[in-house]
């Protein structure tokens, strides 16, 4: 898999490439145009489905093919690149493309220690090949050296690599606060590592 962006940061649009047969996740919607042939199974509609929709599974022909990705809220669009030795924390709703190379750990141990038994913001992968995100602003790095310190709110977060430690804490612990937004907390972050962030509030983009 390959991936080719245009139109960013303002209007981003992710072209992916697939090899014969290779297949990637993302939601229908978000599917712009594809080369003839590529096709698309729809998430399984079984039981109560609440919150966002599922993910549908695209596939490439006998002799490969290509689809445009574009985000349903307006900004960038940024191909995240795994190597096979380091897993990232992604925010929940940052999410584009995933190819069948990276794998979403479910019961990421770190994450876990975060926000317990709780739904919370973030969702861990690791694996080989390019994790397509998307974020309302143009995205943006602080690059950390060893025990250097930043402080980042959950609205304008992307993605951390397992380099770095993290640290969720309450702004005002008498305030309204929520594990599933990250309404009211906010990130402590301690190099080394890189810390991916978006140049536009996640929440407010979407009013």
């Amino acid at each position: 898999m390959r991936v080719h962006t245009r139109h960013t940061p303002n209007f981003g649009v992710a072209r992916v490439f697939l090899n014969p047969g290779e297949a990637v996740q993302a939601t229908g919607e978000t599917m712009l145009a594809s080369s003839y042939g590529v096709t698309e199974t729809a998430p399984a509609r079984g039981g109560v489905r609440t919150g966002r929709t599922g993910p549908s599974v695209f596939t490439a022909p006998g002799d490969g093919g290509w689809i445009d990705f574009a985000p349903v809220v307006p900004g960038d669009v940024y191909p995240l690149e795994f190597d096979g030795t380091t897993g990232w924390s992604v925010h929940r709703d940052a999410l584009l493309v995933r190819p069948a190379s990276v794998r979403h750990d479910q019961t990421w141990p770190q994450l876990q220690q975060l926000f317990g038994a709780d739904s919370g913001f973030l969702e861990h992968y690791s694996g080989t090949g390019p994790l397509v995100l998307a974020a309302p602003g143009p995205a943006e790095q602080f690059e950390l050296a060893r025990g250097e310190l930043v402080t980042v709110s959950p609205d304008y977060l992307l993605a951390y690599p397992d380099t770095v430690q993290c640290r969720l804490r309450a702004v005002d612990p008498s305030g309204a606060q929520s594990l599933r937004t990250g309404e009211g907390l906010a990130l402590d972050f301690a190099g080394p590592g890189t810390v991916l962030v978006q140049a536009r509030n996640r929440r407010l983009s979407r009013s």
